[in-house]
């Protein structure tokens, strides 16, 4: 190895560590946090609901918690319900489509931070098709997932992990993303607190983000059925363009 190989290897290893640590500095200052407070996650985002209610900063602060909550695994729905509570409906989807978009790309350089080209190679041969084809077909294997509600962070997680173009993964993170944040977020803005539950929810939220969310579960379905469509095109065009076997033949 060169020494400008040695030095770039070396910085590498170097911010992988000063990350490491921070990291789980953060998770472990949250996990102190809740044991000691006694506070679950609904209790906690309800506190600072009611911290930042009415102050001019309340747009800086959601957004600089939403930036931290992937690296704590904060439930993105809880954020998402929390924003239609604090800023209602119109603001609260503008700001939480934002902050879900921008907590996703934090997760996905996290993730990619510590990988690199060939080892995600090794990745995506030992998980087999499902992350061939997440390489491969980013945008639409990504927009899949975020239409079927798969673990918000672990995509994103994976993403980077798999080093998945960061285009493709944010055209499609915010596609897909966009029925759950309108439907989180009505459902905040119909409630007056997150811990009561949602029994004062209106009926007609209710509905709209029932809708919202079917009909994103049936787009992922129709986009799984192109995919598949489109792989039975590929194989019929493979065998039509193959030439034909032919036997040699062998002399008297």
């Amino acid at each position: 190895m060169t020494p400008i190989a040695e030095g770039s290897a070396g910085r590498r290893w170097v911010r992988l560590v000063v990350a490491g640590a921070a990291w789980v500095s953060l998770a472990t200052a949250w996990v102190v946090y809740q044991r000691r407070s006694g506070l679950g996650p609904v209790d906690t985002a309800q506190e600072l609901v009611d911290a930042a209610r009415g102050n001019w900063w309340a747009i800086v602060a959601y957004v600089v918690i939403s930036l931290l909550r992937p690296l704590v695994l904060f439930p993105a729905t809880i954020v998402a319900v929390a924003a239609g509570l604090l800023f209602g409906p119109f603001v609260g989807v503008a700001v939480a489509a934002v902050s879900a978009n921008a907590s996703a790309l934090i997760a996905h350089t996290v993730g990619r931070s510590f990988s690199r080209p060939e080892q995600a190679d090794q990745v995506t041969s030992r998980l087999g098709a499902w992350a061939a084809r997440l390489r491969s077909n980013g945008f639409e294997a990504v927009l899949l997932m975020r239409l079927l509600f798969l673990p918000y962070d672990l995509v994103s997680y994976a993403c980077g992990l798999l080093r998945v173009r960061r285009g493709e993964f944010l055209a499609a993170n915010a596609i897909g993303t966009l029925p759950g944040t309108v439907a989180f977020v009505l459902i905040g803005a119909s409630i007056t607190r997150l811990d009561e539950g949602f029994g004062g929810i209106d009926p007609v939220t209710l509905a709209v983000s029932v809708v919202l969310v079917v009909a994103s579960i049936t787009a992922s379905r129709v986009i799984k059925r192109r995919q598949r469509l489109a792989v039975v095109a590929l194989s019929d065009v493979h065998v039509a363009v193959r030439p034909p076997h032919r036997v040699p033949r062998t002399r008297p």
